[in-house]
């Protein structure tokens, strides 16, 4: 049984920083890529960031320049640092383990910015 246990949300003020990780648990073989996304209220789920195994990144336009995906793959951990924060970001964020045949989801993480 795989599980992924995500961590470092919370209130931020506008500017601020914030870590998220991502801990997976159980057998995982062959992960093609990591990555994190977020829902806000009313809105669908959108892709933020996504690393491959071959440490290739992606962002969308929106976090460009103020978030960095990285990952440690003794640990099956990844990790969203998020910088220069904006209202716009809170969400509930999630990260999103996808390999051959699987897709795992974590169980989400709230992160607020607000003054």
């Amino acid at each position: 049984q795989v599980q992924l246990v995500e961590s470092g949300g919370g209130l931020v003020q506008p500017g601020g920083s914030l870590r998220l990780s991502c801990a997976a648990s159980g057998s995982i073989f062959s992960i093609y890529a990591m990555g994190w996304y977020r829902q806000a209220p009313g809105r669908q789920r959108e892709l933020v960031a996504v690393i491959s195994s071959g440490d290739s990144t992606n962002y969308a336009h929106s976090v460009n320049g103020r978030f960095t995906i990285s990952k440690d793959n003794a640990k099956n951990t990844v990790y969203l640092q998020m910088n220069s924060l904006k209202h716009k970001d809170t969400a509930v964020y999630y990260c999103n383990i996808n390999g051959p045949g699987y897709t795992y989801w974590g169980q989400g993480n709230q992160v607020t910015v607000s003054s």
